[in-house]
């Protein structure tokens, strides 16, 4: 599967050519470095690992700078592998936004953002004392009963209750590459993406 490691700028809208305002997300797609190519009769399986955002040496471990030092390129930030990879790559390849053409559809996974700790209603969707359920009472966003008498003693695993919410990996499947800016890295992809501005996101297709 052909992919590319990509920087999330922010949302916009284009007009298409039926006049009709669309949504969409920009990300920086690439270039990405083939930092290392994994073959089947040394790693046991076939894959690509790509470098994705220059960091600074001085912040890089020896260990990271010589790894980076055998495909020519400095240490970057993010490191990611892909398999199955459509085309024939080796070490020390360049690859850009180009291996995606407007029109197909790609798959964009990334952190979602962080929500903090979060209550019932906002993290769970409960419906508060309007939807009112049993062990409710009179508060206005209280969870409720979450425990059983006697037997079993115990709050179940699993059970709906307050809790951090966000930073999750997510992936979003299926959105249209509505415009490519080659000279610029840019790719347009049609709705949003996960993560806050600038995160870091995978683009696979």
């Amino acid at each position: 599967m052909s992919g590319l490691i990509g920087r999330k700028i922010g949302m916009t809208s284009i007009f298409d050519e039926n006049g009709k305002n669309i949504p969409c997300t920009v990300i920086e797609a690439g270039p990405c470095v083939v930092t290392q190519v994994r073959t089947k009769g040394v790693d046991g399986y076939e894959a690509l690992q790509l470098g994705f955002d220059d960091k600074n040496e001085k912040h890089s471990t020896q260990a990271a700078v010589g790894h980076f030092k055998k495909a020519g390129t400095v240490a970057k930030k993010k490191v990611v592998e892909f398999q199955d990879f459509a085309t024939e790559q080796k070490l020390g390849d360049i690859i850009d936004v180009s291996v995606f053409a407007e029109g197909e559809f790609v798959d964009v996974q990334g952190v979602s953002k962080g929500k903090g700790f979060q209550g019932v209603v906002k993290r769970h969707g409960f419906g508060g004392v309007g939807q009112a359920t049993h062990g409710q009472h009179n508060r206005l966003r209280a969870p409720g009963s979450v425990g059983a008498s006697s037997y079993p003693s115990r709050v179940f695993k699993g059970m709906r209750m307050a809790g951090r919410m966000g930073g999750d990996n997510v992936k979003v499947q299926n959105l249209r590459v509505l415009k490519v800016v080659a000279e610029k890295n840019l790719l347009l992809v049609k709705g949003c993406v996960p993560g806050h501005n600038n995160s870091y996101v995978i683009i696979q297709k």
